[in-house]
């Protein structure tokens, strides 16, 4: 056993002393030191990016104005589409004929199987309507229509000035009545409210 003080030369007291050492390090944070600014503020942006709800921004697709072929410059259409009408159709169908002897009596009833089918009952319809422009189409005009239905028994509604789902009940009421079963204010309906001037003829 070495005993203290040890009297060899520096270097053989620099060996004893690391072999004596203890090799165990045991490193102690604390967990109530403060965290420096920067991983503070690092943390609380990561936490709030995570929290955030993601969100998607939709892409409007480009304004498309729709025309009839053969439309006039400057003229604003609607477009109404009538769905087609189909039908499921149920029928006999005969398999195989009967059989009848020289007399004409029948040995063996013909026999039939029962086919389901999708029949087209009317076709897909697209109807143009030629309209007032959008520059006419103002809250002030639309009043104006609301007015000029409530004058004929057709609007009971408040005069709002928006073209909200009673105007548009109101208009096809009144459009039904001459022929156009909808509810896009036609050109030719507002010319005949008097909300519109007629043209000229040339």
């Amino acid at each position: 056993m070495t005993k203290w003080p040890f009297r060899g030369d520096p270097r053989s007291r620099r060996l004893l002393a690391r072999a004596l050492a203890p090799t165990v390090r045991v490193s102690i944070t604390r967990t109530d030191a403060p965290m420096p600014s920067r991983l503070i503020f690092t943390f609380a942006v990561l936490t709030l990016a995570a929290c955030q709800p993601q969100t998607f921004t939709a892409t409007a697709p480009a304004d498309l104005a729709e025309t009839p072929p053969g439309a006039a410059p400057g003229t604003c259409w609607g477009k109404q589409v009538t769905p087609a009408v189909i039908e499921t159709v149920t029928e006999q169908v005969e398999e195989t004929p009967a059989v009848t002897d020289a007399a004409g009596h029948v040995l063996l009833p013909a026999r039939y199987a029962t086919e389901t089918r999708q029949a087209i009952v009317s076709e897909r319809r697209v109807t143009w309507i030629e309209t007032p422009c959008p520059d006419i189409m103002t809250p002030t005009f639309i009043a104006s229509v609301q007015r000029a239905l409530a004058a004929r028994g057709i609007y009971r509604g408040p005069v709002t000035g928006a073209l909200d789902p009673r105007t548009r009940a109101a208009i096809r009421r009144h459009q039904a009545a001459h022929g156009l079963d909808s509810d896009i204010l036609a050109l030719e309906t507002a010319r005949a409210l008097g909300l519109v001037a007629v043209p000229r003829p040339r």
